[in-house]
């Protein structure tokens, strides 16, 4: 089973794929990789893939696209920042700051709605540190290179000495992550797991219920 995230993808999501196991296919072996999201969705359309899991996937009449989470957009500043004491911030309270983002190739539905948000704000466009891992871009905020707007998953587990992560309020910058397949895909294991995966990343709202999903049956 091949399965493809993006380097931000949460933890658990990915220990669920690792923990899947499936009665009829006993020698069932997981196989990850990480790319960005148009690779991710490129890789599922050729058959490179089986499935992704993929935060605001583009829209593809040949994709099945099962909605399991919600991801949030998250800002990592300074301690000493004059917004840092607030419970949650927007893109207003970093309208003076250096911006630090992943670049548009790793997610451009994200990329473009921070800087649509942005626009609309009127808060002007200038040139962002563009970084590929959460990892870097906590060193450059330590550095006081400027601030990082990051999905909030790709956070988790990290710490640096004098910086602190606060959730963006904006309802724009809250995204779907998805899992995704080709419709026109009937294997009996990839459904199997494909199904397996919601139901135990969304427990309670599959518990006594019939899986009713568009998966292939």
């Amino acid at each position: 089973m091949l399965v493809g995230h993006a380097h931000h993808a949460d933890q658990a999501w990915v220990s669920i794929l690792l923990t899947i196991r499936l009665p009829l296919f006993p020698k069932l072996k997981v196989r990850l990789t990480t790319l960005f999201a148009m690779e991710l969705v490129r890789s599922v359309l050729a058959n490179e893939l089986h499935m992704a899991l993929v935060t605001a996937p583009v829209s593809d009449a040949k994709l099945t696209v099962v909605s399991f989470a919600e991801t949030q957009l998250c800002v990592v500043l300074p301690e000493a920042h004059v917004a840092a004491h607030n419970e949650r911030l927007q893109l207003q309270h970093l309208a003076s700051d250096e911006w630090i983002l992943f670049p548009r190739s790793v997610n451009p539905v994200i990329h473009d709605s921070i800087l649509e948000t942005a626009g609309r704000e009127g808060i002007p466009t200038r040139q962002a540190h563009e970084i590929i891992t959460a990892q870097q871009a906590f060193h450059l905020v330590y550095e006081r290179a400027g601030v990082a707007i990051l999905p909030k998953p790709s956070t988790l587990g990290l710490r640096a000495e004098g910086v602190v992560i606060r959730p963006l309020s904006d309802p724009s910058l809250s995204f779907e992550t998805c899992l995704i397949m080709r419709c026109d895909d009937d294997s009996r294991l990839v459904n199997e797991f494909a199904r397996t995966f919601l139901r135990k990343q969304m427990p309670k709202l599959w518990r006594g219920r019939q899986m009713d999903l568009p998966l292939s049956a």
